[in-house]
C-alpha cells in the first residue's frame, strides 16, 4: 500500500476508532493493537511507535485520535507513503457561531474606526 488519502474531517476535531479503521484501511482489532493503551495506566506516556489517544478523564471513556496523530502513525509506522489530511467544515456548531458573531462585530467596528 503505498499512497493513502484520508479524509479527516477536522484538525480540531477528534475522531474514534471507527473513522480510524477507515483511514487507515485496517481492521478494528488491528487498530486496537496499533493503540497505545494500557490497562493499568488510564493514559500512558507517549510512544511514538504507537497510535496514541487524546486524554481520557475516565476508562468508559472512548478512545479518540487528533487527526494529524492518524497521519503521523500512517506515515512513520505503517509506511504509507503519502499520508493527506485533508480538512473539511464541520457543521456549525455554538462556539464557532459565537466566533462569526464575534468577527463581524470586528469587521464592523474596523469599518467604522477606518471611516473616521
Amino acid at each position: 500500500m503505498e499512497n493513502i488519502e484520508s479524509n479527516i474531517s477536522s484538525s480540531e476535531e477528534l475522531v474514534g476508532i471507527d473513522e480510524v479503521q477507515k483511514f487507515l484501511n485496517r481492521s478494528r482489532a488491528s487498530v486496537y493493537r496499533y493503540t497505545n493503551t494500557d490497562v493499568r495506566n488510564l493514559n500512558p506516556n507517549f510512544n511514538p511507535r504507537k497510535l496514541n489517544p487524546e486524554y481520557r478523564s475516565d476508562q468508559k471513556d472512548p478512545l479518540m485520535f487528533h487527526p494529524n496523530e492518524i497521519a503521523r502513525f500512517a506515515k512513520d509506522i505503517l509506511r504509507i507513503k503519502e499520508v493527506t489530511v485533508e480538512v473539511l467544515n464541520s457543521p456549525s456548531s455554538a462556539t464557532q457561531n459565537v466566533l462569526i458573531q464575534i468577527l463581524q462585530e470586528l469587521k464592523l467596528i474596523r469599518d467604522l474606526l477606518e471611516k473616521k
